[in-house]
This record gives C-alpha cells, sequence and structure tokens, in this order.
C-alpha cells in the first residue's frame, strides 16, 4: 500500500470511529431537510469505514477509490449548510470555510487511488 493510500484509508477510517465516538458533533452538521440526523451521522459513519476497509484491500481498492470519491462529494453539501449555520460566528465561519476547500484533495486522492489501483 503506498502512502496515498495509507493516509486515506487512515483519514477515512479514524472520520468513521469519530461518527460513532463523538456523533452529536456530527449530528449538528445534518442540513435539517435531512430528517434524522443521527441517521445520517451513524450511515456516513458506515461509508467511511467501509470505504476505508475498500481501500485496504488490493482486490477491491479500485472500487474503494471511486466509492471514497463519491463519499467526499456526497458529504459536501453537509459542508455547505454548515458555513451557513455558522455565517454569524466568526470563528465557526472561518473554520467551515476553511474546511471547504480540503474536500478538493480528499475527492482528487480517491481518483487517483482508483485509477492506480491493479
Amino acid at each position: 500500500m503506498n502512502t496515498k493510500t495509507a493516509v486515506m484509508t487512515g483519514i477515512l477510517g479514524l472520520a468513521g470511529v469519530a461518527h460513532f465516538s463523538r456523533p452529536n458533533l456530527f449530528d449538528s452538521i445534518v442540513p435539517p431537510r435531512l430528517g434524522n440526523p443521527r441517521f445520517w451521522t451513524y450511515a456516513s459513519g458506515i461509508a467511511e469505514l467501509g470505504c476505508a476497509g475498500l481501500l485496504a484491500n488490493p482486490t477491491t481498492r479500485r472500487f474503494g477509490g471511486v466509492a471514497s470519491a463519491a463519499l467526499m462529494v456526497g458529504v459536501f453539501p453537509a459542508n455547505i449548510y454548515t458555513v451557513i449555520k455558522q455565517w454569524d460566528n466568526p470563528k465557526g465561519r472561518a473554520i467551515a470555510c476553511a474546511r471547504l476547500p480540503l474536500q478538493i484533495p480528499l475527492v482528487w486522492a480517491s481518483a487517483a487511488i482508483a485509477a492506480e489501483a491493479d
């Protein structure tokens, strides 16, 4: 496993575990129109752990890269919602805005892993 894959696997694994160990943090960024935030917190945690597992296994790595890229794109609306929610809080807004461009290298790395997989 190369460094990029190891880092992406670790990020997804840690984030997935965090969804279960600190669900309130993630519940707070689920847009209300999606309904039960805890459902989405746990569902995205399962998806992250699943993607980490797919990336860790050489035989499923290509699919894991595609799935991880799709997941990173899929959770982007929650990051936008967080910016809107934190708009009147200068510190919260700055943190939320700083997170937005961080999705780009995560999508890129996931797609690159898929492209490089054997």
